[in-house]
């Protein structure tokens, strides 16, 4: 099969590549860096941005098999598969319609993101302006199917794991919050446009290579301490589910693993598998950062030393760490306590089981051991 992946040389398309191969596929893999490893990324990296996004690629810049940006070229294969790399920006409507019609896919990966600045609002931009330039072009090749990233921490408040029917949270309180509801809704809805689609809402990553691996930012980080839930996700188990949904009916998914954990479990855990100290207790009052995030980012705000707990931004992410100051007179102590921010309630993931797929790794904290 022809696929085309957006996001190629972001963590999850580094191994999903690879995948793909194996399986004989033939892949177009949209790059905005003329330099990349030469495998279509099996490696681990850093949990920053995949390369398709606004930066562009460098004018002129040669890569491996010789294309310079808007050209391409092979980089080998194997098991009957094969990778050409071409350079590009998703920003650049005409580039990226002649590169996808090049192409011929008869499949379109969306794993774009841009958050390697922690840019909330450049990776808002790239779900919706980057996705409806990259549909548009797959539409316009004939491309039947389009696969595309999301995120399971979207869905509105509830007291039990959101499962694929539960509404997305785009009447939040919450501006940042919204904000980015709004722009995930917007790259789902457009992925929706293709005759067949997939849309991977994926939990909070982990393992090599992200945000929550020794030596992540998350290892550097002042981490949540309370009841807020994440739904976790293995990035090897990431890229075996957008291998998976080559076949898969059209639709949304939560791609997450068995156990949504609250961070008062999580946390210690954590720090206890980097030899960290144990994290200290905190409020999601003092978290001010909006939730436009990556699965896996963390935050090092300060509030203004005259702002109170009660002006800053409790709609945080369940994963996120804090590095925001309390009020001059606040102290947090162990028996600190409140309730659970009602959106941060984990997700399901039966849906996907159903379909065949199950995580290798099913448990955050059994990874951490």
């Amino acid at each position: 099969m022809r696929i085309f992946v957006a996001g190629a040389s972001g963590v999850i398309g580094r191994r999903l590549g690879p995948l793909l191969v194996a399986e004989g596929h033939q892949l177009t893999t949209l790059s905005r860096r003329a330099a990349a490893p030469a495998d279509a990324g099996a490696g681990p990296g850093d949990a920053g941005p995949d390369d398709s996004g606004p930066r562009g690629a460098r004018p002129g810049g040669a890569r491996p098999g010789g294309a310079r940006p808007g050209e391409a070229g092979p980089v080998g294969g194997s098991a009957g598969g094969s990778v050409t790399r071409v350079v590009g920006d998703v920003y650049d409507r005409e580039q990226l319609h002649r590169l996808v019609a090049v192409a011929r896919p008869e499949v379109v990966m969306h794993q774009l993101t841009d958050l390697g600045a922690r840019d909330f609002a450049a990776n808002d931009r790239i779900r919706r302006e980057g996705t409806r330039n990259l549909v548009d072009a797959a539409l316009a090749a004939g491309v039947r199917r389009v696969i595309s990233q999301s995120i399971a921490w979207a869905y509105e408040p509830g007291s039990a794991p959101a499962d694929e029917s539960t509404p997305l949270d785009l009447h939040s309180a919450d501006e940042a919050r919204r904000t980015t509801v709004e722009a995930v809704a917007t790259l789902e809805a457009i992925t929706a446009e293709a005759p067949e689609w997939v849309v991977l809402r994926y939990g909070m990553l982990y393992g090599p290579g992200t945000w929550y691996a020794k030596g992540g930012l998350m290892a550097n980080s002042r981490l949540p301490t309370g009841p807020d839930i994440t739904s976790f996700l293995h990035v090897d188990d990431a890229a075996e589910a957008a291998t998976a949904a080559l076949t898969w009916p059209s639709g949304p998914v939560n791609i997450v693993d068995d156990n949504p954990v609250p961070a008062s479990t999580w946390s210690p855990i954590f720090t206890k598998s980097l030899n960290t100290p144990p994290p200290q207790p905190t409020h999601p009052r003092q978290a001010i950062a909006p939730t436009n995030t990556h699965p896996g980012q963390t935050f090092g705000t300060t509030t203004h030393p005259r702002q109170t707990p009660s002006t800053t931004n409790t709609h945080t992410h369940p994963g996120q760490a804090f590095g925001t100051t309390t009020h001059p007179g606040q102290t947090l102590g162990a028996s600190t306590a409140y309730a659970r921010a009602g959106w941060a309630r984990g997700a399901g993931n039966a849906r996907a089981r159903g379909l065949g797929w199950s995580p290798v790794h099913p448990s955050f904290l059994a990874f951490l051991g």
